[in-house]
């Protein structure tokens, strides 16, 4: 018996405040074949991309820290994250995305950059998708202060960590960003500074 299939979709929308927060009522059909009414939220952000950038030669990695309000709500302390560089797509394209935003955030402009997968950050309620990319970074490469868009008012701090450090943070809890821990441990995994 085929389960799983979907009908009778019907969206109405709760906000358009800052993106889309809608509410779905459809129709499931059940693996005992029967059909049931169910009702979810999904938030429409768009979708992202993230990178780490890494030096083997110094065996370091850019890293930003930034004030998160929503983590602030839910018991970080001062609200500061230390995460690997991201942003929104514009325009779809989530390589020429990220290259603008690691200049953006962090100073350095790179002109190769490396996908090396994506992930649904939080099925069971955003619909975002999140493009995974690494990418070398030289200190040749610095054209600016970094620290974010003026007019986003991101206020991001650059950190060049040694990539050893950034793993006793993410094992300490002071790195507790699930990107920016995906990305630290695909460097583990695939053994990136012991080339």
């Amino acid at each position: 018996m085929k389960y799983g299939n979907i009908r009778n979709i019907r969206k109405e929308l709760l906000s358009d405040n800052w993106y889309t927060l809608n509410k779905v009522t459809f129709e499931y059909q059940r693996e005992d074949g029967e059909w049931e009414t169910q009702i979810r939220e999904a938030y429409d952000r768009g979708n992202g991309a993230a990178i780490l950038l890494y030096n083997i030669e110094k065996g370091t990695i850019i890293l930003t820290k930034q004030f998160r309000m929503p983590t602030y709500l839910n018991g970080n302390k001062d609200g500061m994250m230390v995460e690997v560089c991201a942003g929104l797509l514009e325009k779809g394209n989530a390589e020429e995305t990220i290259k603008m935003e690691v200049e953006e955030e962090t100073g350095y402009k790179i002109d190769q950059v490396e996908k090396v997968f994506e992930a649904y950050m939080s099925p069971g309620s955003v619909t975002e998708i999140l493009y995974f990319f690494i990418g070398r970074y030289e200190d040749a490469m610095k054209v600016g202060e970094g620290g974010g868009a003026e007019d986003e008012t991101e206020n991001i701090e650059v950190l060049e960590l040694d990539f050893k450090a950034a793993i006793s943070m993410m094992q300490s809890g002071e790195i507790k960003d699930a990107k920016t821990i995906m990305l630290l441990q695909y460097a583990q995994i695939h053994g990136i500074f012991d080339q």
